[in-house]
C-alpha cells in the first residue's frame, strides 16, 4: 500500500513539478509580463531594471509589474524587468549593475550587505511575511522529535529556510554540522524544483520550504508540522523584501519613490482584490514559465502569506542573529542596511505612520 501511495504522489508530482520550476535556484530569464507603456515625462532615468522572483512570495513585484502599478508611477521612465530563482544571483547582478532594485530574501540581503562593508544595497520596503513550512512524511514523522534522525531538504545552504531550519533544530536540543548538514537530523540541501520528485522517491523525510513548494508536498501526501510563522510574535517575519543599489539610489531617488510607491500600490490591491491578485499572480507565473500554478496549489498557499510594506526589521535583526548561532555567517553589523526614506514619504502623502527601521536604518 505505501508503494501505491508513493506511485500515486509521483504521479501528481510529475504532473504539477513543471509548473513550479520556477521554485528552484540558480538562472535568470529577462522579460516583462506587464500591461502598460511608458507615458508622460521621464524621471531623472530614462529607464530602470527591477528583478524578482517568478514565487509567490513575489506577488508584489509579479502584480505591480503585470497590473501596471509601477509603471504608473514611473510614468515616462521604462520599467525593464529580470527574473531570478536565487537569492545570490539576483544579489550580483544588483552589484554588477543589470539591475536598479530587487525583490530577495532576508539571507541574500544581508549577506550582500556584509560582503561590501555596508556599502552595495540599502533595504527600501517590505513586501512578503509567512508562506514558509515544515512538511514532513506522516509515516515517518508524526511530531517534533521524530525529526531526530530523518532527512529534511532546506533550498540551499545558508540560504532564509536553511537558517531557519537550522535554527529549529538547534532549539530542539539536536545538533548539525551547518556546512555539510550531518547530525542528528540529516539536512538536506535540495533545489526546490527538485524537491517534490526527492519526496516522492524517498530520499528525504520533509522539507523546510517556502510556498507554493509546501502545499504541493501536501498534495502529494505530506503534513504541515511546523508553520513558521507559529515560531515569530504576532506571526510575522520579513520573507520577501525590495533593496536597491546604493549607487541608484544615490543618483535616482525619485525613481526608487516611484518604484515604491508602485510596490505599495500593489500590496494595496492585493489585500483589496485577493480572489483578482491570485489569478494575476498566476497568469503572470504561466507567462514567465510557461506554467500556471494548479488552483488547488495556489489556493492553499495563498492563506499562509501576508503582503506588507512593513520591511519588519525587527525580524531581520533576529534572522541574521539565528544565521551566526548556527555557524553561517559572522555577527553582522546591521547599521544602515535600512533606507525608508522612499517608503516613508509614501506613506505619508497616504496619512499614513512611518514604517520602522528598527534602528537598522541610515544614519
Amino acid at each position: 500500500m505505501r508503494q501505491v501511495r508513493r506511485l500515486g504522489a509521483a504521479l501528481v508530482g510529475l504532473a504539477l513539478c513543471a509548473a513550479l520550476g520556477a521554485c528552484g535556484y540558480g538562472s535568470q530569464r529577462v522579460g516583462t509580463t506587464a500591461k502598460v507603456m511608458p507615458t508622460g515625462a521621464a524621471l531623472s532615468a530614462s529607464e530602470v531594471r527591477v528583478g524578482y522572483f517568478p514565487n509567490l512570495t513575489h506577488a508584489t513585484a509579479l502584480v505591480g509589474v503585470r497590473e501596471g502599478m509601477i509603471q504608473k508611477k514611473l510614468g515616462g521612465t521604462k520599467l525593464s524587468t529580470a527574473t531570478f530563482n536565487a537569492g545570490p544571483t539576483a544579489i550580483e547582478a544588483l552589484h554588477a549593475g543589470s539591475v536598479d532594485l530587487a525583490w530577495v530574501g532576508p539571507s541574500p540581503a544581508v549577506n550582500g550587505y556584509t560582503r561590501l562593508g555596508g556599502k552595495g544595497l540599502r533595504i527600501v520596503a517590505g513586501a512578503a511575511s509567512g508562506g514558509v513550512k515544515l512538511v514532513v512524511d506522516p509515516e515517518k514523522i508524526r511530531t517534533p522529535a521524530e525529526v531526530k534522525g530523518k532527512r529534511i531538504a532546506s533550498p540551499q545552504l545558508g540560504n532564509t529556510q536553511d537558517v531557519a531550519l537550522l535554527h529549529w533544530i538547534a532549539e530542539q536540543g539536536w545538533k548539525v554540522d551547518p556546512l555539510s548538514g550531518r547530525g542528528d537530523v540529516s539536512v538536506v540541501r535540495t533545489d526546490t524544483k527538485m524537491t517534490p520528485n526527492a519526496y516522492t522517491s524517498g530520499s528525504i523525510d520533509g522539507a523546510w520550504v517556502p510556498e507554493p513548494t509546501a502545499s504541493l508536498l501536501v498534495a502529494q501526501g505530506a503534513r504541515v508540522l511546523v508553520e513558521e510563522a507559529d515560531l515569530w510574535p504576532d506571526r510575522r517575519f520579513v520573507t520577501t523584501h525590495l533593496i536597491v543599489s546604493q549607487r541608484f539610489l544615490d543618483r535616482h531617488p525619485d525613481v526608487v519613490d516611484a518604484v515604491v510607491a508602485g510596490a505599495v500600490a500593489a500590496n494595496a490591491w492585493i489585500a483589496a482584490e485577493p480572489e483578482r491578485a491570485r489569478r494575476s499572480v498566476n497568469e503572470a507565473l504561466r507567462e514567465l514559465t510557461g506554467k500556471p500554478l494548479p488552483a488547488g496549489i495556489i489556493e492553499s498557499a495563498w492563506p499562509s502569506l501576508t503582503f506588507t510594506d512593513d520591511p519588519l526589521a525587527a525580524t531581520l535583526e533576529a534572522q541574521a542573529a539565528h544565521a551566526t548561532a548556527a555557524g553561517l555567517l559572522d555577527r553582522p553589523v546591521l547599521r544602515g542596511i535600512y533606507d525608508l526614506g522612499p517608503l516613508n514619504r509614501v506613506r505619508k502623502a497616504a496619512g499614513l505612520p512611518p514604517a520602522d527601521d528598527a534602528g537598522l536604518g541610515t544614519p
